[in-house]
């Protein structure tokens, strides 16, 4: 791998080769690094602060114990809320956002490499939230089907069973009609009250899918209620 090309906004490149050489030992098949930027303080720092990205996850690495012992904390794009950076007097401080636990700041880190950082890690969750709303609309959620096992039960000495016998149900005799000495109602206007429903009812279907407004709706109706 050349490191030269994580050294290109000022990183010490012995401190890129510690860095590459432990985060490999930790990269998952398909994952490689993106950018590091590295701390740097007013005064001489030989072990400072880090952060890496790769395209799958954010290691923040801290050298303790002169350099014989070295802390990460990481966190996959799925566990970041959001990032953040400051920039102040010397440096940046740059804050990754968890959605769970405390929040994580490096501060002292030069202010090129901390808005390039910013960049990486804004474009990473952009696209993890991508792909994690299209593999969403792409679940298909089908319901299982349940078969239902039929049991048989036979006695003890293993006769067949026989089947039951229904006897037939007795035809039911419909009751004769009733004759009313009562004149029919006068005929009622179906067609013209049919005509004014089924306007109303397409001026209301209008309406619901928000093709007319609410005055057009309301002069329409009054239009065909003084036809009655």
């Amino acid at each position: 791998m050349n490191m030269e090309q994580f050294a290109q906004d000022g990183q010490d490149i012995k401190i890129i080769e510690k860095l590459v050489t432990k985060v490999q030992d930790m990269l998952t098949p398909g994952e490689k690094i993106d950018y590091i930027a590295v701390q740097k303080k007013p005064a001489v720092t030989i072990l400072p602060d880090s952060i890496t990205i790769s395209n799958k996850r954010i290691f923040m690495c801290e050298f303790t114990k002169l350099g014989l012992a070295t802390d990460f904390e990481i966190f996959g794009w799925q566990d970041i809320k959001d990032i953040a950076f400051k920039e102040e007097i010397f440096g940046s401080k740059v804050t990754v956002i968890p959605f769970t636990g405390e929040n994580l700041s490096i501060d002292y880190i030069p202010k090129v490499q901390a808005r390039k950082l910013y960049q990486y890690i804004k474009a990473a969750l952009e696209n993890y939230k991508k792909a994690e709303l299209a593999a969403e609309k792409e679940k298909i959620v089908i319901a299982p089907t349940v078969a239902k096992e039929v049991i048989i039960e036979r006695p003890e000495n293993n006769a067949p069973v026989q089947p039951a016998v229904t006897a037939p149900a007795a035809p039911v005799t419909p009751p004769a009609p009733t004759v009313s000495n009562i004149p029919p109602a006068p005929p009622v206007k179906e067609e013209e009250d049919d005509e004014i429903t089924l306007k109303l009812k397409k001026l209301k279907t209008l309406f619901d899918k928000q093709l007319i407004t609410q005055e057009e709706y309301e002069s329409k109706k009054r239009e065909v209620l003084s036809s009655l």
